[in-house]
């Protein structure tokens, strides 16, 4: 995505935003849905979240690779992860980030989420994105599409699905049903729309 040149939006700071893949959907929706013209957005691979301990240097290079032209460089990845190393990142490199531990408490909104999951340690959540690449982000990545014997192994401790829905998609919903059936849990269908990522850019338009 380019930056508009138009002179609507020559006094706002033209801002980069480095996105998680996982929410390239949804980051590009709320722009086009707002106008926000004066945003780039450059999306890193969602695959960084299984091995979250190269999310912060992806980072740190897609700010330094793209930045030139830029006011502002706002960061929408949550900490994923990387135990507050990409926060360090972020402060050296004087930009910005999204508040939250991960993308499903910024989709639910971080305090509301901080309260449920006091009671929800055994929910196993997935989001719009997830419910997509379910094969290609949850079950191949731990082998039960070739092992599937150890589903119960692996699902030990949790006794539901949630999904945390951006949009009122019935087929998503669907989808996400029969994840949870083939994990052998119960299921939860909780909208949520786009959370704080909605307000977070909100705010820096």
């Amino acid at each position: 995505m380019t930056l508009d040149p138009s002179p609507a939006n020559a006094a706002a700071d033209r801002i980069l935003l480095i996105g998680c893949g996982a929410l390239a959907r949804e980051i590009l929706t709320l722009i086009d849905l707002n106008g926000w013209r004066h945003m780039a957005l450059q999306c890193l691979p969602a695959q960084l979240h299984n091995t979250p301990d190269r999310i912060p240097d992806a980072v740190r290079q897609a700010i330094r690779q793209g930045r030139e032209g830029f006011d502002r460089v706002l960061v929408l990845y949550a900490d994923c992860g990387t135990g507050g190393l990409l926060d360090r990142v972020i402060e050296e490199e004087g930009a910005e980030r999204i508040d939250g531990p991960h993308c499903y408490s910024f989709f639910s909104g971080v305090e509301a989420f901080a309260t449920t999951a006091e009671t929800e340690f055994t929910a196993f959540y997935l989001t719009d994105f997830l419910v997509r690449q379910f094969e290609t982000m949850v079950i191949r990545p731990l082998g039960l599409d070739r092992h599937p014997e150890l589903r119960d192994m692996y699902f030990a401790h949790y006794d539901r699905l949630v999904y945390l829905a951006q949009t009122d998609d019935t087929d998503l919903q669907a989808q996400a049903r029969a994840a949870a059936n083939r994990l052998g849990l119960a299921y939860e269908h909780r909208f949520t729309g786009y959370g704080d990522l909605a307000t977070f850019l909100g705010k820096a338009a």
